[in-house]
C-alpha cells in the first residue's frame, strides 16, 4: 500500500470529531511502527540475549530481572 493510501485509510477510521492533534498523533505512531519494521527487515536490532546481558551489566538495581519480561 502506498503512503497516501495508508494516510487516507487511517483518516477514514478516525471518529468524525477528530482533532488535528489526533490525526498527527496517529500518523506519528504509524510512521514510527513502519520505521521500526523496516529497521528489523534491514537487520538492525539487538537480540534478546544481548539485551538481557546489557541489563545485567548495567548496574541498575533489579535491571537483570527485567530480562524475563523481554519477548
Amino acid at each position: 500500500m502506498k503512503i497516501k493510501e495508508i494516510a487516507i485509510e487511517t483518516i477514514k477510521t478516525l471518529p468524525n470529531d477528530v482533532t488535528w492533534e489526533d490525526i498527527k498523533d496517529r500518523f506519528d505512531f504509524i510512521a514510527g511502527v513502519r520505521k521500526g519494521l523496516k529497521e528489523l527487515d534491514d537487520g538492525h536490532y539487538i537480540g534478546h540475549e544481548d539485551i538481557k546481558k546489557e541489563l545485567k551489566e548495567s548496574g541498575i538495581p533489579h535491571a537483570a530481572e527485567l530480562g524475563r519480561y523481554i519477548l
